[in-house]
Protein backbone atom coordinates (compact mmCIF):
# COMPACT_ATOMS: atom_id res chain seq x y z
CA UNK A 1 0.00 0.00 0.00
CA UNK A 2 1.50 3.38 -0.98
CA UNK A 3 2.08 6.09 1.59
CA UNK A 4 2.04 9.84 1.13
CA UNK A 5 4.18 12.18 3.18
CA UNK A 6 3.21 15.80 2.65
CA UNK A 7 4.38 19.06 4.18
CA UNK A 8 2.40 22.28 3.88
CA UNK A 9 4.21 25.47 4.77
CA UNK A 10 3.81 29.19 4.39
CA UNK A 11 5.87 32.24 5.38
CA UNK A 12 5.17 34.06 8.64
CA UNK A 13 5.23 37.84 8.08
CA UNK A 14 6.43 39.70 11.09
CA UNK A 15 4.41 42.68 12.27
CA UNK A 16 3.37 44.43 15.46
CA UNK A 17 0.04 42.57 15.58
CA UNK A 18 1.71 39.23 14.81
CA UNK A 19 4.01 39.84 17.78
CA UNK A 20 1.00 40.75 19.93
CA UNK A 21 -0.83 37.50 19.06
CA UNK A 22 2.33 35.49 19.70
CA UNK A 23 2.70 37.10 23.10
CA UNK A 24 -0.96 36.86 24.12
CA UNK A 25 -1.41 33.19 23.14
CA UNK A 26 2.14 31.88 23.47
CA UNK A 27 2.38 31.08 19.75
CA UNK A 28 5.96 30.21 18.73
CA UNK A 29 7.21 32.29 15.82
CA UNK A 30 9.41 31.00 13.02
CA UNK A 31 10.23 32.13 9.53
CA UNK A 32 7.76 29.58 8.11
CA UNK A 33 4.72 27.74 9.51
CA UNK A 34 4.70 24.00 8.72
CA UNK A 35 2.20 21.15 8.99
CA UNK A 36 3.10 17.55 8.10
CA UNK A 37 0.84 14.68 7.02
CA UNK A 38 1.71 11.01 6.58
CA UNK A 39 -1.05 8.62 5.46
CA UNK A 40 -1.60 5.32 3.69
CA UNK A 41 -3.59 5.67 0.46
CA UNK A 42 -5.18 3.23 -2.02
CA UNK A 43 -3.55 2.10 -5.24
CA UNK A 44 -5.06 4.03 -8.14
CA UNK A 45 -5.06 0.92 -10.32
CA UNK A 46 -6.82 -1.25 -7.72
CA UNK A 47 -10.44 -2.27 -8.22
CA UNK A 48 -12.64 0.27 -6.48
CA UNK A 49 -15.47 2.61 -7.45
CA UNK A 50 -16.10 5.05 -4.59
CA UNK A 51 -13.66 6.51 -2.08
CA UNK A 52 -13.89 9.15 0.64
CA UNK A 53 -11.35 11.50 2.20
CA UNK A 54 -12.99 12.84 5.36
CA UNK A 55 -11.93 14.95 8.30
CA UNK A 56 -12.47 18.26 10.07
CA UNK A 57 -11.50 21.59 8.55
CA UNK A 58 -7.73 22.06 8.45
CA UNK A 59 -6.96 18.35 8.75
CA UNK A 60 -5.28 18.18 5.32
CA UNK A 61 -8.02 16.63 3.17
CA UNK A 62 -7.47 18.85 0.13
CA UNK A 63 -3.68 18.63 0.47
CA UNK A 64 -3.73 14.83 0.40
CA UNK A 65 -6.28 14.80 -2.42
CA UNK A 66 -3.96 16.94 -4.53
CA UNK A 67 -0.99 14.71 -3.69
CA UNK A 68 -3.00 11.65 -4.74
CA UNK A 69 -4.84 12.96 -7.76
CA UNK A 70 -3.03 16.10 -8.89
CA UNK A 71 -5.43 18.69 -10.24
CA UNK A 72 -8.34 16.27 -10.62
CA UNK A 73 -10.31 17.98 -7.84
CA UNK A 74 -13.42 19.19 -9.60
CA UNK A 75 -13.64 22.81 -10.66
CA UNK A 76 -16.90 23.08 -12.60
CA UNK A 77 -17.15 25.91 -15.12
CA UNK A 78 -19.50 28.71 -14.18
CA UNK A 79 -23.13 28.08 -15.06
CA UNK A 80 -24.56 30.62 -17.54
CA UNK A 81 -27.55 32.59 -16.25
CA UNK A 82 -29.32 32.72 -19.62
CA UNK A 83 -29.42 29.00 -20.48
CA UNK A 84 -31.36 26.00 -19.21
CA UNK A 85 -29.53 23.39 -17.15
CA UNK A 86 -29.87 20.80 -19.95
CA UNK A 87 -28.05 23.15 -22.36
CA UNK A 88 -24.87 23.16 -20.25
CA UNK A 89 -23.52 19.66 -20.91
CA UNK A 90 -21.61 20.25 -24.12
CA UNK A 91 -22.40 18.03 -27.08
CA UNK A 92 -23.92 15.16 -25.09
CA UNK A 93 -27.28 13.89 -26.33
CA UNK A 94 -30.46 14.71 -24.40
CA UNK A 95 -30.77 11.02 -23.54
CA UNK A 96 -27.31 11.04 -21.92
CA UNK A 97 -28.01 14.30 -20.09
CA UNK A 98 -31.35 13.22 -18.64
CA UNK A 99 -29.92 9.84 -17.64
CA UNK A 100 -27.06 11.56 -15.81
CA UNK A 101 -29.34 14.05 -14.05
CA UNK A 102 -31.66 11.24 -13.01
CA UNK A 103 -28.74 9.14 -11.78
CA UNK A 104 -27.70 11.82 -9.25
CA UNK A 105 -31.27 12.15 -8.00
CA UNK A 106 -32.29 15.23 -9.97
CA UNK A 107 -35.40 13.76 -11.60
CA UNK A 108 -37.58 16.85 -12.10
CA UNK A 109 -38.02 17.75 -15.79
CA UNK A 110 -39.69 21.10 -14.92
CA UNK A 111 -36.43 22.11 -13.24
CA UNK A 112 -34.22 20.78 -16.05
CA UNK A 113 -35.42 23.58 -18.32
CA UNK A 114 -34.69 26.35 -15.79
CA UNK A 115 -31.41 28.28 -15.40
CA UNK A 116 -29.09 27.04 -12.68
CA UNK A 117 -29.22 30.33 -10.75
CA UNK A 118 -32.89 30.01 -9.78
CA UNK A 119 -32.75 26.41 -8.56
CA UNK A 120 -32.76 25.46 -4.89
CA UNK A 121 -29.52 24.72 -3.06
CA UNK A 122 -30.17 20.98 -3.21
CA UNK A 123 -30.91 21.09 -6.94
CA UNK A 124 -27.77 23.12 -7.61
CA UNK A 125 -25.68 20.59 -5.70
CA UNK A 126 -27.01 17.77 -7.86
CA UNK A 127 -26.46 19.79 -11.03
CA UNK A 128 -22.85 20.46 -10.02
CA UNK A 129 -22.44 16.78 -9.32
CA UNK A 130 -23.93 15.75 -12.68
CA UNK A 131 -21.74 18.21 -14.57
CA UNK A 132 -18.59 17.05 -12.77
CA UNK A 133 -19.44 13.43 -13.54
CA UNK A 134 -20.11 14.32 -17.19
CA UNK A 135 -16.66 15.91 -17.43
CA UNK A 136 -14.95 13.01 -15.65
CA UNK A 137 -16.61 10.29 -17.72
CA UNK A 138 -15.99 11.86 -21.11
CA UNK A 139 -13.82 10.14 -23.71
CA UNK A 140 -11.50 13.15 -23.66
CA UNK A 141 -10.87 12.60 -19.95
CA UNK A 142 -10.11 8.95 -20.59
CA UNK A 143 -7.73 9.69 -23.47
CA UNK A 144 -5.73 12.45 -21.79
CA UNK A 145 -5.20 10.87 -18.36
CA UNK A 146 -2.72 8.17 -17.29
CA UNK A 147 -3.90 4.78 -16.03
CA UNK A 148 -5.64 5.03 -12.68
CA UNK A 149 -6.77 8.63 -13.24
CA UNK A 150 -8.89 8.10 -16.35
CA UNK A 151 -12.61 8.47 -15.69
CA UNK A 152 -11.98 9.61 -12.11
CA UNK A 153 -13.87 12.48 -10.48
CA UNK A 154 -12.62 14.10 -7.25
CA UNK A 155 -15.24 16.36 -5.67
CA UNK A 156 -13.92 18.71 -2.97
CA UNK A 157 -16.23 20.18 -0.30
CA UNK A 158 -18.73 17.41 -1.04
CA UNK A 159 -22.19 18.23 0.47
CA UNK A 160 -20.77 21.21 2.38
CA UNK A 161 -23.45 23.68 1.34
CA UNK A 162 -26.63 21.59 1.41
CA UNK A 163 -29.21 20.38 3.91
CA UNK A 164 -28.18 17.09 5.50
CA UNK A 165 -31.16 15.18 4.09
CA UNK A 166 -30.17 16.36 0.61
CA UNK A 167 -26.60 15.31 1.38
CA UNK A 168 -27.60 11.80 2.44
CA UNK A 169 -30.05 11.07 -0.34
CA UNK A 170 -27.82 12.71 -2.95
CA UNK A 171 -24.95 10.50 -1.78
CA UNK A 172 -27.10 7.38 -2.01
CA UNK A 173 -28.30 8.30 -5.52
CA UNK A 174 -24.72 8.89 -6.66
CA UNK A 175 -23.47 5.58 -5.25
CA UNK A 176 -26.39 3.73 -6.82
CA UNK A 177 -25.67 5.24 -10.25
CA UNK A 178 -21.97 4.36 -10.10
CA UNK A 179 -22.53 0.80 -8.86
CA UNK A 180 -25.07 0.14 -11.62
CA UNK A 181 -22.82 1.57 -14.30
CA UNK A 182 -25.21 4.41 -15.18
CA UNK A 183 -22.40 6.79 -14.24
CA UNK A 184 -19.28 5.60 -16.03
CA UNK A 185 -16.54 6.79 -13.70
CA UNK A 186 -14.93 6.36 -10.28
CA UNK A 187 -15.65 8.95 -7.61
CA UNK A 188 -13.77 10.37 -4.63
CA UNK A 189 -15.62 12.61 -2.17
CA UNK A 190 -13.55 15.05 -0.12
CA UNK A 191 -15.71 16.16 2.78
CA UNK A 192 -15.83 17.25 6.40
CA UNK A 193 -19.18 15.50 6.94
CA UNK A 194 -19.11 12.01 8.43
CA UNK A 195 -22.87 11.54 8.06
CA UNK A 196 -22.62 10.77 4.32
CA UNK A 197 -20.18 7.85 4.67
CA UNK A 198 -22.71 5.03 4.93
CA UNK A 199 -24.94 6.62 2.30
CA UNK A 200 -22.06 6.73 -0.19
CA UNK A 201 -21.12 3.11 0.58
CA UNK A 202 -17.42 3.77 -0.14
CA UNK A 203 -14.89 1.05 -0.90
CA UNK A 204 -12.28 2.92 1.14
CA UNK A 205 -12.17 5.79 3.66
CA UNK A 206 -9.18 7.98 4.49
CA UNK A 207 -9.96 9.72 7.80
CA UNK A 208 -7.64 12.68 8.23
CA UNK A 209 -8.73 13.24 11.84
CA UNK A 210 -6.54 10.30 12.87
CA UNK A 211 -4.73 9.92 9.53
CA UNK A 212 -6.09 6.37 9.20
CA UNK A 213 -6.93 4.42 6.05
CA UNK A 214 -9.68 1.78 6.04
CA UNK A 215 -10.65 -0.40 3.12
CA UNK A 216 -14.13 -1.86 3.43
CA UNK A 217 -17.52 -1.47 1.80
CA UNK A 218 -19.87 0.37 4.14
CA UNK A 219 -23.59 -0.34 3.85
CA UNK A 220 -26.30 2.25 3.37
CA UNK A 221 -28.83 2.70 6.17
CA UNK A 222 -32.24 1.20 5.51
CA UNK A 223 -34.90 3.62 4.27
CA UNK A 224 -38.22 2.74 5.93
CA UNK A 225 -41.34 4.35 4.50
CA UNK A 226 -44.91 4.44 5.73
CA UNK A 227 -47.54 4.64 2.96
CA UNK A 228 -50.97 6.00 3.93
CA UNK A 229 -54.20 7.05 2.26
CA UNK A 230 -54.56 10.81 2.40
CA UNK A 231 -56.83 13.68 1.47
CA UNK A 232 -56.31 15.19 -1.98
CA UNK A 233 -55.23 18.45 -0.30
CA UNK A 234 -51.83 16.81 0.31
CA UNK A 235 -51.22 17.18 -3.43
CA UNK A 236 -50.43 20.88 -2.93
CA UNK A 237 -47.00 19.99 -1.53
CA UNK A 238 -46.14 17.94 -4.63
CA UNK A 239 -48.11 19.57 -7.47
CA UNK A 240 -45.46 21.85 -8.98
CA UNK A 241 -42.88 19.02 -9.01
CA UNK A 242 -44.91 16.84 -11.39
CA UNK A 243 -43.43 16.79 -14.86
CA UNK A 244 -46.74 16.91 -16.75
CA UNK A 245 -49.43 18.81 -14.90
CA UNK A 246 -50.18 20.26 -11.48
CA UNK A 247 -53.85 19.27 -11.79
CA UNK A 248 -55.34 16.35 -9.88
CA UNK A 249 -58.58 14.59 -10.81
CA UNK A 250 -61.20 15.21 -8.08
CA UNK A 251 -62.10 11.49 -7.87
CA UNK A 252 -58.50 10.27 -7.54
CA UNK A 253 -57.57 8.06 -4.60
CA UNK A 254 -54.53 9.60 -2.94
CA UNK A 255 -51.61 8.20 -0.95
CA UNK A 256 -48.62 9.77 0.75
CA UNK A 257 -45.29 8.23 1.82
CA UNK A 258 -43.66 9.37 5.06
CA UNK A 259 -40.00 9.07 6.01
CA UNK A 260 -39.20 10.00 9.61
CA UNK A 261 -42.72 11.49 9.76
CA UNK A 262 -41.99 13.77 6.79
CA UNK A 263 -44.01 13.56 3.56
CA UNK A 264 -41.58 12.61 0.77
CA UNK A 265 -43.71 11.10 -2.03
CA UNK A 266 -47.27 11.14 -3.37
CA UNK A 267 -49.26 8.72 -5.52
CA UNK A 268 -52.77 8.96 -6.96
CA UNK A 269 -54.84 6.39 -8.87
CA UNK A 270 -57.94 6.52 -11.05
CA UNK A 271 -60.38 3.95 -12.36
CA UNK A 272 -59.65 3.09 -16.00
CA UNK A 273 -62.59 4.19 -18.12
CA UNK A 274 -64.54 1.25 -19.49
CA UNK A 275 -62.68 -1.40 -17.48
CA UNK A 276 -64.20 -2.84 -14.32
CA UNK A 277 -61.86 -3.40 -11.35
CA UNK A 278 -58.96 -1.87 -13.23
CA UNK A 279 -57.08 1.20 -12.01
CA UNK A 280 -54.16 3.25 -13.24
CA UNK A 281 -51.53 5.32 -11.45
CA UNK A 282 -52.17 8.88 -12.60
CA UNK A 283 -49.66 10.75 -10.44
CA UNK A 284 -46.41 9.67 -8.81
CA UNK A 285 -44.11 12.38 -7.40
CA UNK A 286 -41.10 12.30 -5.08
CA UNK A 287 -39.92 15.59 -3.61
CA UNK A 288 -36.58 16.70 -5.13
CA UNK A 289 -34.60 16.34 -1.90
CA UNK A 290 -35.45 12.62 -1.73
CA UNK A 291 -35.08 11.57 -5.35
CA UNK A 292 -32.64 9.07 -6.75
CA UNK A 293 -32.92 6.13 -4.33
CA UNK A 294 -36.11 4.48 -5.61
CA UNK A 295 -38.70 5.93 -3.22
CA UNK A 296 -41.19 6.75 -6.00
CA UNK A 297 -41.06 3.32 -7.60
CA UNK A 298 -41.33 1.52 -4.26
CA UNK A 299 -44.35 3.66 -3.37
CA UNK A 300 -45.99 2.89 -6.73
CA UNK A 301 -45.54 -0.81 -6.05
CA UNK A 302 -46.95 -0.48 -2.53
CA UNK A 303 -50.06 1.28 -3.83
CA UNK A 304 -50.42 -1.24 -6.67
CA UNK A 305 -50.16 -4.11 -4.17
CA UNK A 306 -52.84 -2.50 -2.00
CA UNK A 307 -55.24 -2.21 -4.95
CA UNK A 308 -54.38 -5.75 -6.01
CA UNK A 309 -55.43 -7.03 -2.57
CA UNK A 310 -58.74 -5.20 -3.11
CA UNK A 311 -59.28 -7.16 -6.35
CA UNK A 312 -58.08 -4.55 -8.86
CA UNK A 313 -55.61 -4.75 -11.71
CA UNK A 314 -53.22 -1.79 -11.82
CA UNK A 315 -51.47 -0.10 -14.73
CA UNK A 316 -49.02 2.74 -15.04
CA UNK A 317 -48.18 4.63 -18.23
CA UNK A 318 -44.88 6.49 -18.12
CA UNK A 319 -42.66 8.69 -20.21
CA UNK A 320 -40.11 9.41 -17.47
CA UNK A 321 -36.93 7.41 -18.24
CA UNK A 322 -36.30 6.44 -14.60
CA UNK A 323 -39.74 4.91 -14.12
CA UNK A 324 -39.61 3.12 -17.47
CA UNK A 325 -36.15 1.68 -16.69
CA UNK A 326 -37.28 0.44 -13.29
CA UNK A 327 -40.42 -1.25 -14.61
CA UNK A 328 -38.43 -2.93 -17.39
CA UNK A 329 -36.00 -4.36 -14.81
CA UNK A 330 -38.51 -5.29 -12.14
CA UNK A 331 -40.29 -8.69 -12.13
CA UNK A 332 -43.28 -6.91 -10.57
CA UNK A 333 -44.24 -5.20 -13.83
CA UNK A 334 -44.89 -6.48 -17.34
CA UNK A 335 -44.90 -4.34 -20.47
CA UNK A 336 -48.32 -4.16 -22.13
CA UNK A 337 -47.89 -1.37 -24.68
CA UNK A 338 -45.21 0.83 -26.23
CA UNK A 339 -46.43 3.97 -28.00
CA UNK A 340 -43.75 6.07 -29.65
CA UNK A 341 -46.14 8.92 -30.35
CA UNK A 342 -48.53 8.59 -27.42
CA UNK A 343 -52.29 8.30 -27.56
CA UNK A 344 -55.33 10.54 -27.19
CA UNK A 345 -58.06 7.91 -27.12
CA UNK A 346 -59.19 5.01 -24.97
CA UNK A 347 -60.22 1.82 -26.76
CA UNK A 348 -60.85 3.72 -29.98
CA UNK A 349 -63.17 6.24 -28.28
CA UNK A 350 -62.60 9.82 -27.19
CA UNK A 351 -63.91 10.87 -23.77
CA UNK A 352 -64.69 14.35 -22.57
CA UNK A 353 -61.95 15.83 -20.31
CA UNK A 354 -59.68 12.85 -20.98
CA UNK A 355 -56.06 13.94 -21.41
CA UNK A 356 -53.98 11.43 -23.30
CA UNK A 357 -50.29 11.23 -24.12
CA UNK A 358 -50.41 12.43 -27.72
CA UNK A 359 -46.95 13.55 -28.85
CA UNK A 360 -45.06 11.83 -26.03
CA UNK A 361 -43.36 8.45 -26.26
CA UNK A 362 -44.86 6.34 -23.49
CA UNK A 363 -44.70 2.79 -22.20
CA UNK A 364 -47.56 1.10 -20.32
CA UNK A 365 -46.97 -1.56 -17.66
CA UNK A 366 -49.28 -3.76 -15.59
CA UNK A 367 -48.50 -4.74 -12.02
CA UNK A 368 -48.06 -8.44 -11.43
CA UNK A 369 -49.61 -9.40 -8.10
CA UNK A 370 -47.48 -11.55 -5.81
Amino acid sequence: MPRINAVVECPVYDSFRVQQVAGMFDVPLAERAKVSFSVDVPELNDTWQVGVIVGPSGSGKTTIAREMFGNRACQCPRWPSDRAVVDCFGDRSIREITRLLTAVGFSSPPSWIKPYDILSGGERFRCDLARALAMGSSEVAKKDEPDGLAHLVVFDEFTSVVDRDVARFGSAALAKGIRRGTIACRFVAVTCHYDVLRWLEPDWVLDMAGQTFTRRRLRRPEISLGVYRCHRSSWRLFAHHHYLSSKLNPVAQCFVALWNDRPVAFCATLAIIGRKHHRRISRIVTLPDYQGVGIGTRMAESVAELHSEEGHRVNVTASHPALIAHCHRSPKWRTVRVQKYGSLRRNGRTFRNYHGSLGRAVVSFEYIAA
